[in-house]
């Protein structure tokens, strides 16, 4: 017998008792985005491999290590790790910014090879917004509010926190940059040899360490806040000013620099500990050199992603009142000559007056018990039954599968009224 093959290590499957909350989460998503007039784009998942390098940066764990990257021909390809590189540069190939303001949106899958793990994939979807060509720190503001109300629709607003920080300008960070490495050259006995690797190329992501005797000793390390610009320090200044004013909770985090090179400025993080160890749901910030970069014109941007998976899992943990239907409304059975043709007609008739109910037609045949037993499975609110003196006499009966409500036998002319009624 041939081996099963199975799903390859860190890309999951999804089931149908599974996609149901994912279409609530997606749909959340997509309407909230709406609400604030951003726009879908939709990019590939491959890119060429140098598009990366340049944007998120050669040293970094993503590029150095994580990336899935191929040759084709000639050309190296990668599967895109994340998306703003991805939307920066279909920005700039089909001049979408260019004397124009554009607020954009898009969800969809995303590749690192890293080692998975509960909420951390090698194949993870993420919805992402990339705003470009405002530089104030009202648009900051906006993205922040944004995932603020997404939390709240979702149910899990009182199970995430902020944490915020400004990095600062590409200047101001290379002075901080000195005076950090000038501290931890003097801990390089607590540090790994990995940690010692970054000292030398990304100091920076040391901020971040899980490594507790170096996070001890980095509570006295210079702190980024002390070397910003006096542009950031304004820009920063307004944008707690304005978070304050509508009531967004927030805590300064000066370890916080996210792992991507692109940022400057405002960065930001939505964290939980309803799932274990504190993790992120949601991360971004500002990258105003990165069109620029990447071979456009100087335009501001701003952005964030959110993993899927991660707000899936956190969802289910902690709202317990998902409004997620059922993926059947209306369940058909028949049995009995001349019904077949009777219950086609039914079930098309229903699905073209009540586009909104999902109709299923059973097709495998069967006695009543068995069909009732998949209606029963599908987890539809009515069952029509068709049996011969039902299509004699241009009936049907309606039979409630969930509630106690008892059947009743209705004339084909008042169906749809009375199911309209049942919904």
């Amino acid at each position: 017998m041939a081996k099963n093959i199975q799903a390859i290590r860190g890309m999951n499957d999804c089931s149908p008792t599974e996609s149901p909350l994912w279409q609530w989460i997606e749909g959340q998503v997509r309407q909230i985005l709406s609400s604030y007039g951003y726009s879908e784009v939709r990019m590939p998942i491959v890119e060429s491999t140098p598009l990366f390098a340049r944007a998120i940066g050669e040293v970094t764990d993503v590029v150095s290590k994580e990336m899935y990257t191929f040759w084709d021909n000639d050309e190296q390809l990668t599967l895109r790790p994340e998306g703003t590189a991805g939307c920066v540069r279909a920005a700039i190939e089909h001049g979408w910014i260019y004397n124009n303001e554009q607020r954009l949106w898009y969800m969809g899958p995303m590749f690192r090879h890293e080692r998975p793990q509960k909420g951390r994939y090698r194949q993870f979807h993420q919805a992402g917004i990339e705003v470009f060509g405002i530089a104030t720190p009202e648009i900051d503001a906006e993205l922040i509010i944004l995932t603020a109300r997404l939390w709240k629709a979702l149910g899990i607003d009182q199970h995430v926190s902020l944490q915020l920080n400004s990095i600062g300008s590409l200047e101001a960070r290379a002075n901080y940059r000195s005076a950090l490495v000038a501290f931890l050259e003097n801990h390089q006995d607590l540090m790994s040899e990995e940690e010692k690797e970054r000292l030398v190329k990304n100091p920076l992501r040391i901020l971040d360490t899980k490594n507790q005797a170096l996070q001890d000793v980095l509570d006295d390390a210079p702190k980024l806040l002390d070397y910003l610009d006096d542009e950031s320090r304004e820009h920063f200044a307004q944008l707690c000013g304005l978070l304050d004013a509508v009531g967004i909770q927030y805590e300064i985090n000066p370890k916080l620099v996210r792992g991507l090179d692109y940022y400057n400025k405002t960065v930001f993080e939505w964290v939980t500990s309803a799932l274990g160890a504190q993790g992120t749901v949601c991360g971004g910030g500002r990258y105003d050199g990165l069109v620029e970069q990447l071979g456009g014109h100087a335009t501001s941007g701003i952005g964030f992603a959110m993993g899927l998976e991660r707000l899936v899992l956190l969802v289910q943990e902690v709202n317990k009142s998902i409004p997620v239907k059922s993926a059947v409304d209306i369940y058909v059975v028949y049995q009995g000559e001349g019904t077949t043709l009777a219950a086609f007609q039914l079930a098309e008739k229903l699905r073209s007056e009540l586009p909104h109910l999902s109709t299923m037609l059973h097709c495998s045949g069967g006695n009543f018990k068995k069909q009732f037993k998949r209606a029963d499975k599908s987890g539809a609110t009515l069952a029509l039954v068709l049996g011969e003196s039902e299509v004699q006499n241009n009936q049907v009966v309606v039979k409630h599968l969930l509630g106690a409500a008892e059947q009743q036998t209705i004339d084909v002319a008042n169906l749809i009224e009375h199911v309209k009624a049942q919904f």
